[in-house]
C-alpha cells in the first residue's frame, strides 16, 4: 500500500512540475534539416506564425518562450510556408515530438499525453475520413432512390463510427484538452419532434432545442476557442441558420456574447472586431443597426484602444454617416436649389411615396441606373403619385447634370443640388450635411420614404424597391 502510494505521489509530483515549468519549449525533429521551421496557431478564420526556429543537422528545430502559448490547436510549418501536421498545446508545454515525412500520420510525441491522444485521434480520422468522401460521392451521384438509400445507409453507419470514436474520448478522456476541443466543435444533434397534447408534432422544438443547447460548451471566457479552425465558422453557422436577420435579433445575440466574453480581452475582442466587419456594411438592409449598437455600447464608450488611428476613423465617421439614416427614422431635411436657382425642400414634396436619389451625371454607374429608374418612374410610379427627388452630389458639373436631364427626358422629377455657398453656411455654422446625413459614400445611392418622410428603404436594387413600393402602395387606405 505504502509503494503504491509512494508512486502516486511521485506521478503526481512530476505531472505538477510539467504544468509548473515555465514557458514553453516544442523539440520537433523533422526531414527539415538547417532549415528555417515555424510554429503556427489559428486564430478565428485566419492562420498565424506564433514561433520560428532553425533546425539543425539532424532536422532537430528548438520553439522555446519564456511566456506559455494559450492552449488550442497549433501546427508546424516547412520553409516553404506548408503546414505539415497538428498538434495541440495545452497545459504542458514542454514536449518532443518527431516526424517523417514517408510516414505522415505516424507523429511521435514524447512528454505530451494529449499529443499522444490526439495523435490516435488524427490517425482514426484519416482512415475514415476517405471513406466518409466516397460514400457522399456516390450518394450525390446515384441514380435510383435504392442506390440512393444504400449510399446514405452506409454513410449513415460510417458517420456512426466517427461519433462512436469521438463520443469514447469525451466520455473516457472528459479531463483531456481534446475532448474539450470537440465539445467545442460539436453542434447538438437535432431530437424527434415531440407530440402536443392534441397529438399533433411539435415541428419547431428541434430547431430551438438546437439553438438553445448551441453554445452549452463553449466558454467564451477562455481564449483557446480562438485557436480553433472550428468556432470562427460555428460562430457564421449559427447566426445564418439559428438568428433571424431581424436587426434586433441580432443584436439581442451580439450582446449575450459581448457580455459573456467581457472576462477574456482577447475573445471579447476578436467578437467586437468580427461583428463590426459583418455589420458595418452589411448583406441585408437594416442591420447595420447593429453596428450602431456596438459603436454605442463600446467604441463610444473607449473601447479603441486595440484600434489604429485609421481604424478608428473609420468606425466613428461610419457611425456618424449611418445615425441619421436608420430605417423606420425620420429622414433628414434636404434645402436644395433646383435646376434654376429655386429652394427645393424634400419636405414641401407631398406623395404617399418620395423616391429620393443620389447620382453624379459624370458617375459611370449613374448614366445607366438613372434612366432605368426614370424608366420604372414612368411605367408605374408616377401614376401611383410617387415622386422622386433626385439629388447632384457633383456641384462641379452643373450644367453637365442640366444637359443629362435634359438628353435623358427626366421629367416629373424633382432636381436639386447643394450650392457651394450652402455647403459653406453648414460649414461655417459646424452643420452635417447631406453627405453624412443620407452615408453617401457611393453614387448611386437611393432611399424610400413614406408619406412622413420616414426612411422606408435604403441600399437596395430598382428591381426591389419596385417590388416594395407596389406591396407599400397596396396596403395604403384608399384614399392615398
Amino acid at each position: 500500500m505504502r509503494i503504491f502510494l509512494a508512486a502516486a505521489i511521485l506521478m503526481f509530483c512530476t505531472s505538477l512540475k510539467a504544468q509548473l515549468q515555465p514557458g514553453y519549449e516544442v523539440k520537433a525533429t523533422t526531414d527539415f534539416k538547417n532549415a528555417k521551421m515555424y510554429l503556427g496557431t489559428y486564430y478565428g478564420k485566419n492562420k498565424r506564425l506564433s514561433d520560428s526556429a532553425i533546425a539543425d543537422a539532424n532536422g532537430l528545430a528548438i520553439f522555446k518562450g519564456s511566456a506559455k502559448l494559450p492552449q488550442g490547436i497549433y501546427f508546424i510549418v516547412s520553409p516553404k510556408y506548408v503546414i505539415l501536421f497538428e498538434l495541440l498545446m495545452d497545459e504542458k508545454q514542454h514536449f518532443s515530438l518527431a516526424y517523417d515525412s514517408t510516414k505522415p500520420g505516424e507523429i511521435k510525441f514524447t512528454g505530451s499525453p494529449e499529443n499522444e491522444l490526439f495523435s490516435d485521434y488524427t490517425i482514426f480520422l484519416s482512415k475514415v475520413s476517405p471513406s466518409l468522401n466516397a460514400l457522399q460521392q456516390k450518394m450525390k451521384a446515384a441514380k435510383t432512390a435504392a442506390d440512393s438509400s444504400a449510399a446514405a445507409k452506409d454513410l449513415a453507419a460510417k458517420a456512426g463510427e466517427l461519433t462512436a470514436f469521438r463520443n469514447n474520448i469525451v466520455n473516457n478522456k472528459s479531463n483531456s484538452l481534446l475532448a474539450k476541443l470537440l465539445e467545442i466543435a460539436k453542434v447538438p444533434e437535432r431530437p424527434q419532434m415531440p407530440k402536443r397534447e392534441d397529438g399533433t408534432l411539435d415541428s419547431l422544438y428541434p430547431f430551438y432545442y438546437v439553438k438553445d443547447h448551441y453554445w452549452d460548451s463553449v466558454d467564451f471566457n477562455d481564449d483557446m476557442i480562438l485557436h480553433t479552425p472550428f468556432f470562427d465558422s460555428k460562430l457564421d453557422e449559427y447566426y445564418k441558420y439559428y438568428v433571424s436577420p431581424n436587426p434586433d435579433s441580432i443584436i439581442n445575440e451580439v450582446n449575450y456574447m459581448m457580455l459573456a466574453s467581457r472576462e477574456n480581452n482577447d475573445v471579447h475582442t476578436y467578437l467586437l472586431g468580427k461583428f463590426t466587419d459583418k455589420y458595418i456594411n452589411p448583406e441585408f438592409m437594416g442591420q447595420d443597426k447593429v453596428f450602431l449598437f456596438l459603436f454605442q455600447n463600446y467604441y463610444s464608450k473607449g473601447d479603441t484602444t486595440w484600434l489604429n488611428e485609421k481604424q478608428r476613423k473609420y468606425i466613428f465617421d461610419r457611425a456618424y454617416s449611418l445615425m441619421a439614416n436608420q430605417i423606420n427614422e425620420q429622414a433628414s431635411p434636404l434645402e436644395l436649389s433646383d435646376t434654376s436657382g429655386r429652394a427645393l425642400s424634400l419636405y414641401n414634396i407631398k406623395a404617399p411615396l418620395t423616391f429620393v436619389a443620389f447620382w453624379d451625371p459624370h458617375c459611370g454607374h449613374c448614366k445607366t441606373q438613372i434612366p432605368r429608374l426614370d424608366s420604372f418612374y414612368t411605367a408605374k410610379w408616377k401614376n401611383e403619385g410617387v415622386k422622386i427627388l433626385a439629388v447632384c452630389t457633383n456641384d462641379a458639373v452643373v450644367d453637365d447634370w442640366k444637359k443629362f436631364i435634359v438628353d435623358n427626358k427626366l421629367n416629373g422629377w424633382y432636381h436639386g443640388y447643394e450650392t457651394p455657398q450652402k455647403k459653406a453656411e453648414l460649414a461655417a455654422n459646424k452643420q452635417p450635411d447631406y453627405r453624412q446625413l443620407y452615408d453617401i459614400f457611393q453614387t448611386p445611392s437611393f432611399f424610400l420614404l413614406d408619406e412622413h418622410k420616414k426612411i422606408i428603404a435604403k441600399g437596395l436594387s430598382l428591381e426591389q424597391y419596385d417590388e416594395l413600393i407596389a406591396a407599400k402602395l397596396k396596403s395604403l387606405p384608399v384614399s392615398q
